[in-house]
């Protein structure tokens, strides 16, 4: 990395003054004036050197708490000169305006905006809001400047020091500037008090790694005003360049603003919108809210984090660690401001170069995702409604009636009695226990939800889970600290646990090994987790502060902080719950999958609505409480691909939509698409139409089987994805600019997945049709049900789509792992194992297969899996062996189809013997009967 070297009074990149003309003096009137001059400057400088050494700190805190929107202070190098006069402020292009008055989202007068110094330009045709902003910093405009930097082999830093006030209350006077060059792809940038102690989020973070001559990366440093540059060092991209605009870093107003070398942008969640983000004037905000998924609106989690495609194919990526409330706009420079209300600027940035490698960047740094049990890859059923055990019994009977595979049954709060946590009502529910073993009896499991919100109105002694949450002080407590918080969810008033603590860690998991006494679950639906309440705040309302209602509040729904949440003033353990909100999700599936490891000592499975970075090392996720509309199943590609982004793998929508009724058109091309969601999950509203798949005709039933069959026969290719994401952070389901960066034609296709590099999957998004045209990257694609090669130049091909089908395609080069057709993942662990391999023109292909007791804990740490590679070339299919234990059982490997081998063989052997094959002119080599034990290494060979 390298420091620009900036001195003296130079204001670097953002241009010069032109010199002024000399006038002629005659010497000896120059020499008195000099004189003259001279003593009045030492004069000067002795009088400002006392008022500083007394003052200076002193009067900036005054001015700015007597002043609601104070000028900047006097420096009259950093003043704008001219407000009224708009030359300047026009110069500056609409698409590089940054806004000066974000607090301000209409009516904004001139006034106002002069008050802070700034320009005001009003927009004809445009409301003041999302756009180009009214009033924005002028050219030159200052707020800080960097002292002498400390340059080091590690990083630099710099104390910044304050040279004009933002116009907020409480200016931080001396902010901290660091960059450490954690390792050749990590860069972390960090603004934060010098002076005094601020939030910042409390995860366990990587060490930076010995610095090495090969950083990816660069950084200047502008000192008057202060900002930097990042650019990629091989090609002297400028990632980040934050002298666009002056940083505001006030104590509940941080803005910071960079322009981006692209407008290939994806991720900042949780939000519903394609794929590849609008840079035109575009907002997210982020506050972790109960609202069903809809455009422009906060959504269920905070997801911080984006990536970036450069022209050159190379991808970048920042991730911003910070909990608080936020807007994050999208301008067309492109540029893009953070603007969160609390905490630090805590920023990663990620080289890659390629996309997945800045994913495994990121999640290196926030932990990378767990490793489900195998039987949670299976499909799941659930719907609000089912009102009884029996009418649960029924539904499953009836899908085993049907042979529709099916490995998890779920409840919803119907089972609860009162809807309180930790009880089951054992009048309609009476015989839920059978239920439950009747489940584990034929290699099923079963789930339950459980709220965060504790019944708290119940007599003294008769509620043990609050009784003892109370007893040991779990609850949220209301801003005085001294009562516990109480707002209202199902079940009535409720309390809110603290799960940040190891008290409450420790209760939450006696509460959960006392209900598993009754009920035996095998995981956890954890759900109202933002955390969300059916009143504003609590039932006593909320204090008026600034928690409550601070100077600037983001775009969220219900335009206050509390709005169906608890107060942001109230009290956690460790903070206020102004910081704490959009990590209350995160906590609660900590404390959950810890509780589970405990009780089960079994790998846990856990779905959790609120995230955050990092919340993939316990929990997948839903996307919630969708519609049973074409747009909502459309919609719901980019939210999978996104929660891969975000390294939260195991995520899926709820399939045929939660609300509404479905159509059976609708539901079967909904579940031709969920068997390939990584978390496969049917999930219906109470009184709505039932869409189970029993629930349609015989024809449907038929359809909806297939997809399903295809689903279960790739489980040990999606469990072997899921292995490699667990120990690398990789995605499971990912975009096809991912694998086809240099592609154009991908940045933006959000209706089409991959599952992993091999599998390119077109599902219908539409009613009625019968065709769909997907997007082919060059190369051959073979059709996984005919073997059919489809060989594209990089086009879109129209393929046939009946209602019965799903379009799913294999890449050439790959080899997949499979296995038979059954109803649970137990039953298709003992059928024989396959693989489908994919020539390519050449001849070659690769692939890998994992292999565990689908369920055990540290199964990687311990040694208890098997590891193969696959790879074919020169008409020979090598299985090597990577790493073995004899103790884990694995199914012998019974077939194997190969597409692309160009002429009939006269023989193939199975290591030197020959086996029974058959050959289509399709170039589709089928060997039905290989029985070869996967235990020892094996070559398929052919001759032609």
């Amino acid at each position: 990395m390298k420091i620009t070297p900036f001195s003296g009074d130079e204001e670097p990149l953002l241009g010069t003054t032109p010199s002024q003309p000399k006038l002629r003096t005659r010497p000896r009137d120059l020499c008195r004036r000099s004189l003259v001059l001279i003593a009045v400057l030492m004069m000067a400088l002795l009088v400002f050197s006392l008022a500083k050494m007394f003052l200076s700190e002193a009067l900036i805190d005054l001015y700015g708490s007597l002043n609601p929107f104070p000028a900047p202070l006097q420096d009259a190098r950093f003043r704008f000169t001219s407000l009224s006069d708009h030359d300047s402020c026009d110069s500056i292009p609409k698409t590089h305006r940054f806004d000066c008055f974000p607090d301000f989202s209409s009516g904004i007068t001139k006034d106002q905006c002069e008050s802070r110094n700034c320009c005001f330009v009003p927009v004809p045709g445009q409301h003041v809001g999302i756009g180009v902003p009214w009033c924005f910093f002028p050219p030159g405009a200052v707020h800080y400047e960097a002292e002498t930097p400390k340059v080091g082999p590690q990083g630099i830093s710099s104390r910044l020091a304050i040279r004009a006030r933002s116009g907020f209350p409480d200016d931080v006077v001396h902010p901290l500037f660091t960059a450490a060059y954690e390792n050749d792809g990590r860069l972390r940038l960090r603004i934060n008090d010098s002076e005094h102690a601020r939030f910042e989020v409390p995860l366990n973070l990587p060490p930076p790694s010995t610095t090495s001559p090969r950083l990816l990366y660069t950084v200047e440093l502008s000192r008057k005003p202060f900002g930097f540059v990042v650019k990629r060092k091989a090609t002297g991209t400028v990632l980040l360049n934050a002298t666009v605009a002056p940083l505001v870093f006030a104590n509940q107003l941080l803005q910071l603003s960079w322009e981006m070398p692209t407008h290939l942008l994806y991720g900042l969640g949780e939000h519903r919108a394609p794929l590849l983000l609008n840079t035109t004037w575009s907002r997210r905000t982020m506050w972790a809210g109960d609202q069903g998924p809809k455009e422009n609106t906060n959504l269920y989690g905070s997801q911080p984090f984006y990536l970036a495609l450069e022209d050159d194919g190379s991808a970048h990526g920042v991730f911003l660690l910070n909990s608080n409330a936020m807007d994050v706009v999208l301008q067309p420079a492109p540029a893009i401001t953070w603007r969160p209300i609390g905490g630090i600027f805590d920023f990663y940035v990620f080289l890659g170069p390629r996309p997945e490698d800045v994913i495994q960047q990121f999640l290196a740094v926030v932990g990378m995702p767990l490793m489900p049990p195998y039987w949670g890859l299976g499909f799941h059923l659930c719907r609000w409604g089912y009102d009884s055990s029996n009418a649960t019994l029924s539904v499953i009977q009836a899908m085993r009636d049907a042979q529709m595979p099916q490995d998890v049954q779920w409840n919803d709060i119907d089972y609860m009695h009162n809807r309180e946590d930790f009880s089951y009502n054992k009048k309609n529910f009476n015989s839920l226990p059978d239920v439950i073993e009747d489940l584990h009896n034929h290699g099923q499991k079963y789930i339950v939800i459980v709220d965060p919100a504790i019944s708290s109105s119940q007599t003294p002694g008769s509620y043990k889970p609050f009784d003892e949450g109370a007893k040991r002080g779990v609850f949220i407590r209301d801003s005085s600290g001294n009562k516990i918080l109480i707002g209202k969810v199902w079940p009535g008033l409720t309390a809110f646990p603290d799960f940040s603590t190891s008290v409450a860690q420790e209760w939450w998991f006696e509460c959960l090994r006392d209900f598993h006494r009754q009920v035996a679950f095998d995981g956890l639906w954890i759900d109202m987790n933002e955390p969300s309440n059916f009143v504003d705040g609590s039932v006593n309302g909320c204090p008026n502060n600034t928690l409550e209602n601070p100077p600037y509040t983001p775009a969220i729904q219900g335009e206050k902080l509390n709005y169906k949440t608890v107060c942001t003033s109230a009290r956690h353990a460790h903070s206020s719950h102004y910081n704490l909100h959009n990590l209350y999700g995160l906590f609660e599936a900590n404390a959950t999958y810890r509780a589970l490891e405990r009780l089960l000592n079994k790998r846990p499975f856990v779905i959790s609505r609120s995230t955050f970075p990092g919340q993939g090392r316990y929990s997948g996720h839903w996307t919630g409480d969708n519609w049973s509309h074409w747009w909502d199943l459309r919609m719901s590609i980019p939210a999978i691909l996104n929660f891969n982004i975000f390294g939260i793998p195991l995520v899926g929508a709820d399939i045929c939509g939660f609300m509404d009724d479905t159509t059976e058109e609708l539901c079967v091309r909904w579940m031709q698409l969920g068997v390939f969601y990584p978390f496969s999950r049917n999930h219906n509203d109470i009184h709505k139409k039932s869409q189970e798949p029993v629930a349609f005709s015989t024809f449907s039933q038929r359809a909806i089987r297939m997809a399903l069959d295809m689903r279960y026969i790739l489980l040990p290719f999606l469990y072997t994805l899921f292995n490699r994401a667990h120990l690398q952070g990789t995605t499971v389901a990912r975009p096809l600019f991912f694998e086809f960066p240099n592609d154009k034609m991908t940045h933006g296709i959000d209706q089409q997945f991959l599952w992993g590099s091999s599998l390119l999957i077109t599902p219908v998004l539409e009613q009625g049709a019968t065709k769909v045209t997907g997007y082919f990257p060059s190369g051959t694609w073979y059709d996984l049900f005919t073997g059919f090669a489809l060989v594209s130049r990089g086009e879109n091909v129209s393929l046939e789509a009946p209602l019965d089908k799903i379009n799913v395609h294999i890449r050439a080069n790959s080899i997949v792992p499979v296995q038979g057709t059954a109803l649970t993942t137990v039953a298709g662990r003992q059928t024989a194992l396959g693989i489908r391999v994919a020539l390519s023109a050449s001849g070659m292909a690769s692939g890998e297969l994992y292999w565990d007791d689908g369920d055990g804990v540290d199964t990687q740490e311990k040694g208890l899996y098997w590891m193969f590679s696959f790879i074919a070339g020169q008409n020979t299919i090598h299985s090597v062996i990577e790493h073995q234990n004899s103790g884990i059982q694995i199914p012998r490997l019974g077939f194997a189809i190969i597409m692309g081998v160009e002429a009939r063989p006269s023989t193939v052997t199975l290591n030197g013997a020959s086996i029974p094959f058959s050959y289509s002119h399709d170039g589709i080599l089928m060997l039905p009967k290989v029985n070869a034990p996967m235990s020892k290494a094996f070559t398929i060979a052919w001759k032609s």
